[in-house]
């Protein structure tokens, strides 16, 4: 195990910055890869860095990504580089940024023999802004990258095992606010004006069966509601005003275009018969990852060539990762790290990357490149 990737990983751990305040993270990383004499660096949305080793030669372009950001989760741990700060990197962006910095020192000791490689450290990825930020930076868009990979981390999978698929790697999903308009009265005269209550109840009950059917898409969806607000917090006046906000999700864009279309005709239907206006809006917006196939195959190469076992899975993930963004303009291929069966679950206040598979990440990445652009 290399120590000094290990240290700079306890490093991050301890000084999480949430999306898009990824400076002190982000600079961090560009001290570490400054020794290794990239041909060049560019920053790229808001924190963002891209660390550039340019053969001179004509070759393909190919990007490995990682995360910079951590999550405003409070860490609870003995941990001796437990997070001081608050937040915490219980998703493992720590973790990839390791490896990636990682793929940059064996890069330093075998340049490419043609095109270039180009090692991104992407922000805002728990928000799902930052890949769309830097597929649209103009400095992105003139690389016109050939590949481009990440992986992530797999708590519950068995150390070390590599898990592709084809198509659709993880969900789409997206946030959807919608607010109810009508007219608020005195409690003791609820028929003069308009209560939202009834929608809201409707509204729970059709979105729910929506999601429920199975015919109407042609894989999984689901729909999670997440929060009501209805009215206001007294026993003398009929609500006039509320606001329901849901998760929608679903394992291919196809089957999200149309839970959105069903969805929102729900809305309008009911918002009619009870004579409401209404908006909708969306947040969070995550396409599904599309798996471009030949990267998958380069990876499940690299994946041959380290010796380690490989697993397709039969569904994507319900999760959604921004890397999406990605994958709808250049071939790329997001790919899973098996993490170990009793590793604790992303997100969780209590997880920690295990520092035994940086290696594994490493040496994946860099039978990619070798593959691609030392030849």
């Amino acid at each position: 195990m290399n120590n000094i990737l290990v240290s700079l990983r306890h490093e991050l751990h301890q000084h999480p910055e949430l999306s898009n305040h990824e400076t002190v993270t982000s600079e961090r990383i560009a001290q570490f890869m400054r020794q290794f004499h990239p041909d060049k660096v560019i920053n790229i949305a808001s924190t963002g860095k891209m660390f550039v080793f340019d053969s001179g030669k004509p070759g393909p372009t190919v990007v490995f990504r990682s995360e910079l950001d951590a999550l405003p989760i409070f860490e609870k741990s003995e941990l001796s580089y437990a997070s001081k700060n608050g937040a915490s990197h219980a998703c493992g962006h720590d973790g990839h940024m390791s490896i990636l910095s990682g793929l940059g020192v064996e890069i330093a000791k075998k340049r490419p023999l043609q095109g270039k490689a180009v090692l991104l450290f992407q922000p805002a990825e728990e928000i799902e802004q930052g890949a769309r930020d830097v597929v649209n930076h103009p400095e992105f868009e003139k690389l016109r990258p050939d590949f481009v990979f990440a992986l992530h981390n797999i708590p519950g999978v068995k150390k070390n095992i590599i898990l592709l698929r084809q198509g659709s790697f993880a969900a789409a999903s997206r946030g959807m606010t919608i607010k109810l308009h009508g007219k608020t009265s005195h409690a003791a005269e609820p028929e003069n004006g308009i209560s939202p209550a009834n929608a809201i109840s409707e509204l729970i009950r059709k979105m729910n069966a929506l999601a429920a059917n199975p015919d109407n898409f042609e894989e999984l969806t689901l729909l999670t509601i997440v929060h009501i607000r209805l009215g206001e917090l007294t026993f003398g006046t009929s609500p006039g005003e509320a606001e329901i906000m849901m998760t929608l999700r679903a394992f291919s864009n196809h089957d999200m275009r149309n839970l959105v279309d069903k969805a929102e005709k729900i809305v309008s239907d009911i918002c009619k018969a009870e004579n409401l206006s209404f908006e909708i809006s969306y947040c969070e917006e995550f396409p599904a990852t599309d798996n471009n196939s030949q990267c998958v195959d380069i990876v499940e190469n690299a994946a041959k060539e380290a010796m380690l076992d490989i697993e397709y899975n039969k569904q994507p993930f319900r999760w959604s990762e921004d890397f999406a963004y990605y994958a709808e303009k250049y071939p790329a291929c997001l790919f899973g790290l098996g993490a170990g069966t009793e590793q604790k679950p992303l997100h969780n206040p209590d997880y920690d990357f295990p520092d035994d598979i940086i290696e594994t990440g490493i040496v994946v990445f860099f039978n990619i490149y070798k593959s691609l652009l030392y030849v």
